[in-house]
Order: C-alpha cells, then structure tokens, then sequence
C-alpha cells in the first residue's frame, strides 16, 4: 500500500518538525526562515489515522559554487527538516516524503536537490541516490552533518 502524501501548509508539519529535530529548545528552533519564502513548499506523509509521520520542506536555492560540478547551473532546490517519527521509521515514511518532494521540485524546474543533512542519515540519503559532497560540518547546537546533492533531471526519481 502506498503512503498518502500531500502539499501542505507548514503549520500541519511543525509540531513534528519541532519533536523530531529540535527536542528540549524552544519551538521557535525549528521555524526556518525559508518556511514562508516564494518557491518554498511542504510535504507531509500520513498513516491510516491521517496522523503527519513524516516531514520535509523544499525551497529553490542554488547549489553551493564550491560543490558546483564543473559550473553546472541546473536550477536547484535544496530540502530541509527532513523527520519521521521514530515510531514508524523503517517503514517507508520517510522515502515517501522525499520522492513525493523531488517530484514536487522537478515538476518546478529543478535539476538538482540538495540538502544539509545529519551524519546519522548519510545511509538513508546514499540509498535514495544522493552523493555525498565535501567534507563533514558541525551545525551548533544540532551535530554534525554532510553536503548531499541527487540530480533529478528527466526520467530519474
């Protein structure tokens, strides 16, 4: 059975959002200040219940130059706040939230997605297609995390 996933307005993503990725700060840690930018749009994945179990929003932003394969300037879009709910992980919730988002992107133009993401999820990331790209960073406050890209031209999901 395939996971429902829709187009939403941030608000129906936040509280998972913040569970997620942001436990024990303050629910205004996990407010991007992309969250309400033009191109910005958000995905959430459901259970049976209509339950939110998995998150992402995506916005247009080019790739960072320094990663830029041989000057490439294919639109982007990069992802973040990416979170599934450690009750359903491993069942498909967190891959329905990102194909139906790199769908979403590509239908808007993009040739590349890309995201900061946790060390911790490099395998999940690897698996769906994405490279990673320089060297490991630390985010304060949030740990460490590596440059992801996947292009999504035509034809590839």
């Amino acid at each position: 059975m395939a996971i429902p996933t829709a187009v939403v307005p941030v608000a129906e993503i936040f509280a998972l959002r913040w569970k997620v990725l942001r436990p024990g700060r303050p629910e205004e840690s996990a407010v991007f200040p992309e969250d309400s930018a033009p191109g910005t749009f958000h995905i959430a994945a459901y259970d049976e219940t209509r339950a939110v179990r998995a998150c992402v929003t995506f916005f247009p932003e080019p790739f960072p130059e320094p990663f830029s394969e041989s000057g490439s300037r294919a639109p982007a879009h990069r992802f973040r706040g990416m979170a599934s709910d450690p009750s359903v992980r491993g069942r498909g919730f967190g891959r329905a939230v990102l194909a139906a988002g790199i769908a979403e992107a590509r239908s808007r133009g993009a040739g590349v997605v890309w995201c900061h993401g946790r060390t911790g999820a490099r395998g999940f990331y690897e698996r769906e297609g994405f490279t990673v790209v320089g060297e490991e960073f630390e985010i304060e406050g949030v740990g460490p995390h590596v440059v992801l890209a996947r292009t999504v031209g035509a034809g590839q999901d």
